[in-house]
């Protein structure tokens, strides 16, 4: 990459607040790191044009299962018109990932090359291979090389294992937007005000956008407000009642197609789609304790040892759960002395 794209910095060390801040902090660490050695570095060519990259930094794999593994990162997207976003959060789970002898984690980093690719993981989620293409990808000065021979992939994706950067295969790796932490991390600093995007994610946006050939001195004030701009994420974010009204609404059908007419009366959710207010918490009460009546009578066994009826009875617990008001910190005196 010509020096002048952007220099080798890493971000503030500031105490990571969050588990969200925590993952952004760890994915700039992958980035410069990914990045500082010519011979050993994601291609410039790989990143221009690209239409997004993720970075999973520490992705775990299991022991005890082989081939087990999961990661949190962060998912960056170009718009059509050139403009870079402010990360959304992401998970990497599944697949075979060419691991090497002994090694329990590695950092991942996906280059989406097709609009396709990134449309995919925006509709939720992407399965690499299966719903888009996906290869090795070539690493330091291999510009017009890759595995495939004719960079026709649409995602080239990279490892870090023991240091070492390189092209992985990782096919069947599930990726899918993380919501509910796109939701916690882009929140008002106060009552009455605009959500904002943390610096630490301005400043990775702007890294990215700068590997990937867009200067930032250059940058129309648009695009150079976009980094600060927390619309696009938000967009694909939800909060946990958002996330477990949506479930119920997608898994009631199932149950209510082995009701007739009285039982579906009876088990009706109090449900409002999405985009309006949530159901009253009142309503919500009155339809759990139907189903908790149904899961106590050993008259319904069979109606409660159903998977589609446990699925909703669990979900709408957990719905009244998260429309109760959040109790602050506890004042408690000092613990007891031993």
């Amino acid at each position: 990459m010509p020096q002048t794209a952007m220099p080798q910095t890493a971000m503030p060390q500031t105490i990571a607040n969050s588990v969200q801040d925590q993952t952004v902090l760890a994915a700039s660490t992958v980035l410069n790191e990914a990045m500082s050695s010519p011979l050993n570095r994601i291609p410039e060519s790989m990143l221009a044009n690209c239409h997004g990259v993720a970075i999973i930094p520490n992705v775990i794999k299991g022991s005890f299962i082989v081939g087990a593994r999961h990661g949190k990162g962060l998912l960056f997207v170009r718009d059509p018109e050139g403009v870079w976003h402010a990360p959304m959060f992401v998970t990497l789970t599944g697949g075979n990932v060419g691991w090497q002898i002994g090694v329990q984690s590695s950092d991942i980093v996906l280059v989406f090359k097709t609009a396709r690719s990134i449309q995919g993981i925006l509709s939720g989620k992407l399965t690499l291979g299966a719903d888009a293409a996906a290869a090795a990808g070539p690493v330091g000065r291999q510009t017009a090389v890759a595995t495939d021979g004719q960079l026709q992939a649409e995602i080239y994706s990279y490892s870090r294992s023991r240091g070492l950067f390189a092209g992985v295969s990782i096919d069947g790796s599930v990726l899918r937007l993380d919501q509910l932490s796109t939701g916690a991390y882009y929140r008002s600093p106060g009552p009455g005000q605009s959500v904002v995007v943390p610096p630490q994610a301005v400043q990775l946006t702007q890294q990215i956008a700068a590997y990937a050939g867009t200067p930032i001195s250059g940058a129309s004030p648009e695009a150079t407000g976009a980094f600060g701009n927390p619309e696009f994420p938000q967009r694909y974010a939800a909060s946990e009642p958002d996330l477990l009204r949506d479930q119920m609404l997608q898994l009631a059908p199932e149950l209510f197609e082995l009701l007739d007419a009285n039982w579906q009366a009876y088990l009706a959710l109090p449900l409002i789609p999405q985009g309006q207010q949530h159901a009253d918490p009142a309503a919500v009460a009155e339809a759990l304790s139907h189903y908790d009546a149904v899961a106590n009578d050993p008259r319904f066994e069979q109606l409660a040892s159903r998977p589609e009826f446990r699925s909703v009875h669990g979900l709408l617990k957990h719905y009244q759960h998260a429309l109760a008001p959040q109790p602050g910190n506890l004042q408690l005196p000092p613990p007891p002395q031993s």
